[in-house]
């Protein structure tokens, strides 16, 4: 799984690795290897590097809006590739935020009220950004325990308010690779149009990636893995 930030999404990945890596009762134990590169990664570089690295294994790209100016040309190449996208409008950081409460209104790439809600939202999160530290470690992962099935939820329900009026939840495409006997990839999706390949994020063909403000679709891989927690867990 190849990450845009150098930091927040690998740590994030990460967490969720040494969380639910081993295994449930509800799902299956999996292992992700984050890909990422120290000063971060263009849209179009998360997805050729992913593409690199990945070989036999499933491939996620998670790149966000921020005001990239080529996030048509990763989808093209995600589309072609059978690369799985975990965009988000504006940042990965709206992904975090939705673990503690819903969101909404568009944010036009910047990512400004997001982190300063997230800020507020528990006091472990009070100086994320200051000091250029954005990492999801300690404390930070500690209050995200409990909460991914509430960011789920949150996500979907930006889904069916986006402003294209056909985008619903029920329409995302969670689709496994085919593996052989020894669990290895055989055959990844695709490749798709780009329309349709990003339209598996559950918005509308017709939906423009760059239109879909605020949103993320980072919940797609925690489905895909069979992720399942609620408050408590």
């Amino acid at each position: 799984m190849a990450c845009e930030g150098e930091s927040t999404e690998p740590d994030y990945l990460l967490y969720l690795q040494a969380r639910f890596g081993s295994g449930g009762d509800d799902w299956p134990p999996f292992r992700i290897q984050p890909v990422y590169k120290k000063n971060g990664l263009k849209p179009e570089e998360v997805v050729d590097a992913v593409k690199d690295k990945a070989a036999e294994d499933e491939a996620w790209a998670l790149f966000d809006r921020d005001q990239h100016t080529k996030i048509p040309q990763a989808v093209n190449e995600a589309a072609a590739s059978g690369v799985e996208m975990c965009f988000s409008h504006p940042s990965f950081d709206l992904w975090l935020l939705l673990h503690f409460q819903a969101f909404g209104g568009g944010q036009s790439g910047r990512g400004d009220v997001v982190i300063e809600k997230l800020r507020a939202a528990d006091p472990a999160f009070q100086k994320f950004d200051k000091r250029n530290d954005k990492s999801v470690k300690g404390p930070r992962a500690e209050a995200l325990k409990g909460k991914a099935n509430k960011a789920i939820t949150h996500a979907k329900s930006l889904l069916a308010q986006c402003e294209h009026g056909a985008c619903k939840p029920s329409q995302a495409k969670i689709v496994k690779p085919r593996r052989n006997a020894d669990g290895v990839v055989v055959a990844r999706p695709g490749p798709k149009p780009p329309h349709q390949w990003a339209a598996r994020s559950g918005h509308a063909p017709d939906c423009p990636v760059l239109g879909r403000d605020p949103s993320t679709d980072v919940w797609r891989l925690l489905v895909s893995l069979g992720i399942k927690e609620k408050e408590g867990d």
